[in-house]
């Protein structure tokens, strides 16, 4: 089934009819961080594909489409740099892994079936393991680069061996590896702070940086095939070559210091003489064997990872951040993302249109000038709508009743009219000084004055729109707007500033920070901090009911007061005792949902959150969940929008 095929069944003809568990499938938006390639040496259209939260996506097309593949570790942490598949026998497939959370933890993964089964080899666990490489003479021999030194395996990773001195001052924090194509036991190690070198297994090490600056990172080395004393290095200080087997290294010349932060260096398996180099400013090449370098891509473009087309060398597949896969048949003069398939999104938010009820909303942090705001209608595709929001993280998105949306960011709110195309800023702060907002005892105290530049550079967190005025949470306190967004007053109440959800009912105002929650009963005028249980510390956010019960979604599980906040009750009826990322009401269907980080599972609850039952289990972390015509679509951390199919 194709995309636009699956989005009509999802889309199609539902209205708010009982849900019920189904399959699931990815919507997209595609694309994303990608991390690193590999490709099977018998088959270069197998291709393997690493991500920063664990996962491994592969395609069987040459990368013209992806599917899910596997999840290494436990949770979205490892970030899989490293994927090597054994050319003798590609049934034999390594991955490394390092901990994004903890820099101290890490694997190395290992299938003998392709794939299908994975296990993490007892002796590199809790290794933050940064580089791995194959001995090309010896599919045995394995080498990883960790935080700590140099291991070796000598037996296909059965059993491995520390290389490199203990302790060592100089010999550890090893981000990069190479092994002569001739002899497994002349290994380079590319360090946070140069190269080392071993002739003999690492009984001997020898530091090589003549000719480097001193104070480089060696991201990547590479080594000729069929002239193993020429060995280039790249490093935050540019890119080395040397003919003399790290003897002596001399910086190339050629590429501007703005493009020097080089995180992969490939060479083509074809043309010695043709060398790739992906850098934090766009993709270069040398044609010439680093005499001379052209840039082959724009200076936007961060490159992670490089395939080199063993059967064509101008046909490359570039791992970049944010953009995904990008796929290239002229060495990079002309890039096309190729991420059918492939999405590895933070999709933050959901919104279904209220002037069309075929097409949703998204909002996407960490992907700059690939995110922002994305809109989908069944028929279609993912179509871009963020012109304006200047690469700005988008949190929060709202649509008033004559269908303005409203996008909450890590920098201000903004403003998109009903067919408008460009976003506005909603900069125009108001402060009010007739307004009142209480200390911490008292009522009626005055305000508590913002600086006027501080809804501009506020994160928003979360956004009301009530029928009387729209209110946000934001970094910088409350804020409310009586005339849709044109002027806003407010600023930190009771003291507090950061709010992460805010959320109103007649003249109730219930407004979270991470641990406290803020209740006004004659909207906004004055403020009591609402007694809560101790154990609840973690607040993620918060809903009210049709009948003013107050319901938060937090780390410590599910709360729920129906008294204004006086006395609460944490909700173990049918719900996890911790680790909930959202609740929410559901106008259309009439119910609460909640999602969970460490569950697929759906909750709900028709009766006000006094009881929850299980739904469909997608498969995946949750952050929120709608109900779209009848369907679940359901955001995940790392994964984009999934829904039932």
């Amino acid at each position: 089934m194709r995309f636009h095929e699956c989005l009509i069944v999802l889309l199609g003809l539902f209205l708010c009819l009982p849900l019920r568990a189904e399959k699931w499938i990815l919507l997209g938006p595609d694309g994303g961080d990608a991390r690193s390639l590999a490709y099977d040496p018998r088959n270069p259209d197998h291709v393997f594909l690493g991500t920063s939260t664990g996962s491994i996506f592969v395609s069987t097309d040459g990368g013209q489409s992806w599917s899910r593949f596997a999840h290494l570790g436990s949770g979205d942490n490892y970030v899989l740099d490293h994927i090597i598949i054994d050319p003798r026998n590609p049934a034999i497939i390594f991955a490394s892994a390092w901990n994004v959370e903890d820099n101290k933890a890490g694997d190395v993964f290992r299938s003998r079936d392709g794939g299908d089964t994975w296990t993490a080899l007892p002796a590199m666990h809790e290794k933050s393991v940064r580089a791995l490489a194959m001995a090309p003479s010896d599919s045995n021999v394995l080498i990883s680069g960790t935080l700590e030194g140099v291991y070796r395996s000598q037996d296909g990773g059965d059993n491995w061996q520390r290389i490199s001195p203990a302790n060592h001052a100089e010999i550890k924090n090893v981000e990069s590896i190479a092994i002569d194509p001739k002899d497994p036991n002349l290994i380079y190690a590319g360090t946070w702070h140069l190269a080392w070198k071993t002739t003999d297994g690492g009984i001997t090490w020898r530091h090589i940086d003549e000719g480097m600056v001193d104070d480089s990172d060696v991201f990547s080395i590479i080594i000729d095939p069929m002239n193993p004393a020429l060995v280039y290095a790249s490093a935050c200080s540019g890119i080395y070559k040397s003919d003399s087997a790290g003897e002596m290294f001399r910086k190339i010349q050629g590429i501007p210091f703005a493009a020097r932060r080089t995180r992969i260096l490939k060479q083509a398996p074809n043309n010695s003489n043709v060398v790739y180099a992906g850098t934090t400013q766009g993709l270069w090449k040398t044609s010439d064997a680093g005499k001379t370098w052209k840039q082959m891509t724009n200076s936007e473009v961060v490159v992670n990872d490089v395939f080199v087309d063993p059967r064509n060398s101008s046909r490359l597949l570039l791992a970049t951040d944010r953009g995904g896969v990008m796929v290239s048949e002229n060495s990079g003069l002309n890039l096309s993302p190729s991420n059918y398939g492939y999405t590895h999104r933070y999709v933050t938010t959901i919104l279904p249109d209220m002037n069309d009820p075929a097409r949703i909303f998204v909002g996407i942090a960490n992907d700059h000038e690939w995110g922002g705001v994305f809109s989908f209608r069944d028929g279609g595709t993912w179509q871009q709508r963020s012109t304006g929001l200047g690469g700005r993280d988008v949190f929060a998105l709202k649509q008033a009743a004559n269908g303005t949306l409203i996008a909450g960011t890590n920098r201000g709110i903004f403003l998109l009219d009903r067919n408008g195309s460009t976003w506005r800023p909603s900069l125009n702060i108001r402060v009010d000084k007739s307004a009142t907002l209480p200390k911490r005892t008292m009522k009626n105290s005055p305000l508590e004055l913002s600086p006027t530049h501080s809804l501009m550079d506020a994160k928003i967190n979360d956004i009301e729109v009530a029928s009387e005025r729209w209110l946000v949470a934001t970094s910088e306190g409350l804020f409310t707007s009586a005339d849709e967004g044109r002027n806003w007053n407010g600023g930190p109440v009771l003291g507090r500033r950061d709010f992460v959800s805010v959320q109103s009912a007649g003249g109730l105002l219930v407004a979270a920070t991470r641990t406290e929650i803020l209740i006004s009963s004659d909207k906004g005028m004055s403020w009591q901090v609402a007694p809560l249980p101790s154990q609840l510390t973690s607040i993620r956010g918060l809903t009210l009911t049709p009948d003013v019960d107050i319901v938060v979604a937090s780390r410590e599980g599910g709360f729920r007061s129906s008294n204004a906040g006086k006395t609460w009750e944490h909700m173990l009826n049918g719900l996890p005792e911790g680790d909930l990322s959202s609740v929410s009401y559901d106008e259309c269907a009439k119910i609460l949902l909640a999602t969970s980080l460490s569950t697929g599972i759906i909750f709900r609850s028709d009766d006000g959150g006094r009881s929850w039952s299980r739904g469909p289990n997608v498969g995946y972390p949750l952050r929120r969940v709608k109900v779209v015509q009848g369907r679940y679509v359901a955001a995940t951390p790392f994964d984009g929008v999934i829904a039932q199919q």
